[in-house]
């Protein structure tokens, strides 16, 4: 039975569930699945962007979420030098119930970040997204209560279940705000917010109502020099979506190795803190244009001896090419 578990989670596909959509303890290093807005605003000519993520370890299958991205700006020669236009792919995948429950979405962006003044030190951006979901399930890998018999599962044994069907897809609609402001080129302050399933659009398996509930989600941070070599990079998150929410605080400081300015080695360390559920430590590595992010969730939560303090493991990788030529006016971008 370590492969399968009981389709407790089908309460969950009803409506009068409150769950909350896949997302990542390096929310930072998720950027299109965090806030459309942040489409094409980083330094460099194209991003492209890995998260992997195992939760719960201490069941025998645990959870596993992962997205790929990738975005760029485009029309430098046409729009104002100062502003940046971008466009932006997501894939996400995630698997819960050892496979049993399979999602997979496409997602489309774009954005425009507005210079607030002629030296684009300010930015105010707009993000819209268009994402096709797929959700389906796999009934061989789920066991009913009514398969549980004296001596275990019994597959031949009628389930009792009646599901009007295995597949599901949709269309849903996300949007967000950015705002961006260097300070005295040598520190610079965020802040954002994004709303995700503007539709709210149904799901169900069961042929009923089940409506997805909107997700707000408001984020802030700053890069502040504590020396020559050293950066201090904090960042806040909270997130409400029906009657869940989180919050998140934390930091990491940036030490450059190397002592370069145009493409640094950069080690990070830090944490991050969600509110009544776990300590977050992390550590980073920034080099030729490659940033890789490791975490792990010790769970401090009330179910701290169900999970036996195991969280999640988490994995980002983020590769930017940088420009030829360095420009100066966009070095400051969103780093946390």
């Amino acid at each position: 039975m370590n492969r399968k578990l009981i389709l407790v989670f089908l309460l969950t596909l009803s409506k009068i569930c409150q769950a909350q959509d896949p997302h990542f303890t390096q929310y930072f290093a998720s950027p299109l699945t965090l806030n459309p807005a942040y489409t094409g605003f980083f330094y460099g000519d194209f991003r492209i962007a890995g998260n992997y993520r195992s939760q719960w370890s201490s069941i025998s299958t645990p959870f596993i979420t992962g997205t790929v991205s990738a975005d760029m700006d485009i029309l430098k020669n046409v729009i104002n030098p100062n502003d940046i236009f971008g466009v932006g792919i997501t894939i996400l995948y995630d698997q819960t119930g050892g496979g049993g429950l399979l999602e997979n979405y496409v997602g489309l962006s774009t954005a425009y970040h507005k210079s607030l003044d002629v030296y684009g030190d300010q930015t105010l951006g707009l993000g819209v997204q268009v994402t096709l979901v797929q959700k389906r399930l796999d009934f061989s890998k789920l066991i009913f209560e009514n398969q549980l018999g004296a001596d275990g599962f019994d597959p031949t044994i009628p389930s009792g279940e009646t599901f009007s069907q295995s597949n599901i897809s949709y269309s849903d609609y996300n949007v967000g705000l950015l705002y961006n402001a260097t300070i005295n080129d040598n520190a610079y302050i965020y802040g954002g917010a994004s709303y995700y399933h503007i539709s709210q659009p149904n799901e169900s398996f069961l042929g009923e109502t089940n409506r997805i509930n909107a997700r707000l989600t408001v984020h802030v941070g700053a890069s502040i020099p504590v020396n020559e070599t050293t950066r201090l990079y904090t960042s806040g998150l909270y997130m409400q979506q029906g009657g869940a929410t989180e919050m998140d605080l934390g930091g990491a400081f940036g030490l450059n190795v190397d002592q370069v300015i145009d493409n640094p080695t950069i080690f990070y360390v830090g944490a991050w803190y969600r509110w009544n559920d776990a300590i977050n430590p992390y550590l980073g590595l920034q080099m030729n244009g490659i940033k890789v992010g490791l975490s792990y969730d010790v769970n401090v939560s009330s179910l701290q001896s169900a999970s036996q303090s195991r969280g999640g493991m988490e994995i980002s990788a983020i590769y930017t090419k940088l420009p030829a030529i360095p420009d100066k006016r966009r070095m400051n971008c969103p780093t946390f």
